[in-house]
């Protein structure tokens, strides 16, 4: 059996796939001794089909799950893998093992990986299931259910606000209904209350949860925008003083300008301010805000600016620059 989880909700598609693995423990193997993780991004053929091969007579049922396999900077192991799992799936290679490919795509390269014949034949497979990010409407279903199963509640406007502080990134969503609900159980303990629902309400949200939308990281963008680099320095050094971390800084950042560079490509277009909401499913607010932002920004500047913080980011998890130094240049070089 083969089973492709992929796309840009990587909160859902690790619901999912934790779900797959709980199950095979639980029914097939509870020592988990059958279970394998194998990092598609850095393997090889040989040890995918290591993993993935036949059992022998003295092992069990295998769950084999190869994560992030279409990161790989090899074309050749695409088409390996391609030749490989057609065989399996035509019957060639015989077993029952199920692999499971999990792959953390965005919507940019979603575009480019249809072309390829590997990824084409996995999302064919009757078991895929592409997780793309959640409409507004869709965040806030789903925020309500998950405030519910943590065993509070809220009323509609209160998951109106946090959704629309915090878009559809469902591991912040997650992690910030976390904290309000544990806030919210400090404050019920403290006043010596023992029984009853927690509630949370609009004021909580306002009081407690820093939005993705953070106004000092447009003021940043602004100020790049503007080519006011003074500016983007001293706010980009109170940023650093604040005590954010090096990945919450980059991330912020690099989220910010490829959701600038994503309008900026949709304006070009000639889609309506209406149409890049729905097309990009972004809340109103931060597209307004783009599209202020991106009248100073030539599509290609973006690119660039985008290119330069996807290298920031590999020099960081290699270990081979500091974050703070490397953004430091970015902002002067521009």
């Amino acid at each position: 059996m083969i089973i492709f989880l992929y796309g840009e909700d990587t909160f859902r598609s690790r619901a999912k796939l934790n779900e797959l693995k709980e199950k095979f423990i639980r029914e097939v193997d509870p020592s988990g001794n059958s279970l394998m993780v194998v990092d598609g991004g850095a393997a090889t053929m040989e040890r995918i089909s290591e993993a993935a091969g036949p059992s022998s007579l003295f092992s069990r049922k295998r769950m084999v799950i190869i994560e992030n396999l279409f990161s790989s900077k090899s074309q050749v192991i695409f088409e390996q893998a391609l030749d490989y799992f057609r065989k399996k799936e035509g019957g060639k290679i015989k077993d029952d093992n199920i692999v499971i490919f999990w792959d953390s795509i965005s919507k940019e390269e979603k575009l480019t990986k249809a072309k390829n014949e590997l990824f084409k034949f996995l999302a064919k497979q009757k078991f895929s299931a592409a997780f793309d990010p959640l409409s507004n409407t869709e965040a806030m279903a789903w925020a309500k259910k998950e405030i519910e199963k943590k065993g509070a509640s809220a009323g509609r406007e209160a998951i109106a606000t946090l959704t629309s502080l915090l878009g559809s990134d469902l591991w912040f969503v997650s992690s910030e209904i976390e904290k309000i609900i544990n806030y919210k159980a400090a404050q019920k303990l403290s006043l010596g209350a023992k029984d009853g629902n927690l509630t949370i309400e609009t004021k909580d949200i306002l009081n407690l949860v820093r939005g993705q939308f953070d106004e000092n990281i447009f003021a940043l963008t602004d100020a790049i925008s503007n080519k006011n680099k003074a500016l983007a320095m001293k706010l980009f050094e109170e940023q650093t003083e604040a005590g954010l971390t090096d990945f919450y800084l980059l991330s912020m950042i690099t989220r910010q300008f490829r959701v600038l560079l994503q309008i900026r490509q949709a304006l070009d277009s000639g889609l309506t301010q209406r149409k890049i909401i729905n097309l990009l499913k972004l809340h109103p607010y931060v597209v307004q805000k783009g599209i202020n932002q991106t009248r100073n920004f030539s599509l290609d500047l973006l690119k660039n600016i985008f290119s330069r913080l996807a290298e920031i980011d590999y020099l960081m998890k290699t270990g081979e620059g500091d974050v703070k130094t490397l953004l430091s240049m970015m902002i002067v070089q521009l």
